[in-house]
Parts: C-alpha cells; sequence; structure tokens
C-alpha cells in the first residue's frame, strides 16, 4: 500500500518502491543503472530546455522527472545494499557543509571566485588528486562543448586566461585560417585537429561573453530545425518538393524565410 497521510518525497519513495518490487511495474523491475544512463542525460537536457522555456509549470515536471531518477537509482542500489536515498542525501549534507567552510566553519570567501577556488582545493583533497595535475577529471563524461568550457572556466580560476575579448576573437580568426590551410593540405588528421582547436576557440569566445557554449549551441539547431522546417513549406506553398529543388531554389527560400523573421 502506498501511504496517504505522509510528505511527498517519503510517498514517492514508497511508489517507486512498489514499481521495483514483485507484481509492479516489468519496465521498471528490468531497468540497472546502467540501462538508465540515457534517461538520466535525457532528463537533464529536457530540464535544460524548461528552463530556458521560462515556464514555471514546465520547470516543476521536468525537474520532477529528474527527481525520478535519483530516487530509481537509490531504489536499485538498496536493493544490494550498496546505498539508499538516505545515504545519498546525508553523503550530499555533509559535502555540502564541507566545501562551504566560509559558511559553516571558520574560513572567509567574500566572493563568487573565492568560494570557486576554496571549493577545488577541498574537493582535490577529499579526492586524493592533491597530486595530480589541476585538471585532472575535470569534466569527465560531459558533452565536448560543455567539457571544454568546464576545463576553461577551471583554468581562468588560476589565471590562465586572456584578460580582454580581443585576443580571443583574434585567436578564433587564427585558428580558422589554420583550418582553411589545413584543407589545402588535405590530410585528414590534420583537419580534424585544426577543426577542433576552432571549435574549442569559439567555446572560449562564448565562456568570455558570458553565454554557455551547449546553451547557445542547441538554440542555434533549434533555429536552424524551424527555419528549415519554414523553408520546406515555402517550397510545397511554391509547388516544388525537397527533392526536386536545386540548391539555389532552397537559398532563395531560406533567405525569404530568414528575412520574414523565422
Amino acid at each position: 500500500m502506498i501511504p496517504e497521510e505522509t510528505d511527498a518525497l517519503t510517498k514517492l519513495r514508497a511508489v517507486v518502491h512498489r514499481l521495483r518490487a514483485p507484481g509492479g511495474c516489468p519496465w521498471d523491475q528490468e531497468q540497472t543503472h546502467e540501462s538508465l544512463i540515457p534517461h538520466v542525460l535525457e532528463e537533464a537536457y529536457e530540464v535544460a530546455d524548461a528552463i530556458r522555456s521560462g515556464d514555471p509549470a514546465l520547470m516543476c515536471e521536468e525537474l520532477g522527472d529528474l527527481l525520478l531518477q535519483a530516487v530509481l537509482h537509490a531504489e536499485i542500489a538498496s536493493e544490494t545494499g550498496a546505498f539508499d536515498l538516505d545515504r545519498m542525501a546525508e553523503g550530499l549534507t555533509e559535502k555540502l557543509i564541507r566545501r562551504h567552510p566560509h559558511v559553516f566553519g571558520e574560513s572567509s570567501a567574500e566572493t563568487s571566485a573565492a568560494v570557486l577556488q576554496q571549493w577545488d582545493a577541498i574537493k582535490r583533497v577529499e579526492k586524493g588528486h592533491q597530486n595530480e595535475g589541476y585538471l585532472h577529471g575535470v569534466g569527465s563524461g560531459l558533452p565536448g562543448l560543455m567539457r571544454a568550457q568546464k576545463l576553461q572556466k577551471k583554468a581562468a580560476r588560476v589565471g590562465f586566461d586572456w584578460p580582454e575579448m580581443g585576443p580571443v576573437v583574434g585567436k578564433v580568426r587564427e585558428e580558422l585560417a589554420e583550418v582553411e590551410e589545413a584543407l589545402q593540405g588535405g590530410e585528414m588528421m590534420k583537419v580534424e585537429e585544426e577543426i577542433g582547436d576552432l571549435l574549442f576557440s569559439v567555446v572560449n569566445l562564448a565562456r568570455k561573453a558570458g553565454v554557455q557554449a551547449e546553451a547557445v549551441m542547441a538554440a542555434a539547431n533549434e533555429k536552424f530545425m524551424r527555419r528549415f522546417h519554414a523553408m520546406e513549406k515555402r517550397l510545397e506553398e511554391d509547388g516544388v518538393s525537397l527533392d526536386e529543388a536545386s540548391l539555389g531554389v532552397m537559398d532563395a527560400a531560406w533567405d525569404e524565410v530568414k528575412r520574414v523573421g523565422s
């Protein structure tokens, strides 16, 4: 039975436990930590989309879906005694207290930058990484754009960063010229390397401009899809299918939908 008169989190745990229990949901019963990896990633990206939408109701729903992933992982782990939701919460609480000694202890950190430097120093000691390279393990498992930005951001905390925007823009131009040179050379490995350097420098430009590279890339993807769909509709109105349209015809339709603000 699911308890009626109890707090929401306790009820959520009871529901997830019931789903995993004998006689519960076949899909939930089949899940493992590994099988749920795509769902965790999907829910995280849907949370990001909801936040960008500015819709509080959608944010609440998507954050709830992400919370379900954490509760489900905790339930799976509890079945073997590895850990449970209480242990997760206790560990998180202890970590937050340890890594905020300026709030719960005697240290001082008056700015966000100082807080982040202190957090990194404490984390390195906790992880046993104080004898490893400064960037050891940073962003492992993140998508490429996100990891690039995180690596750059952490390097900037110790002063490895251009203080002004000018050299950052210049670096993008320099890397683009090196891509063009590599393309002329025709060596594919060199082309790949130089395009990687170009992307890394563009991420740095995004970071210096104060925007998240992954977020603006997602927005650019959505804009491309929206305009492509509008172009397709425009062609259909003219009695032309995508398969039949030449590049020149598609370009003209694209320019038109762009002009009208699609």
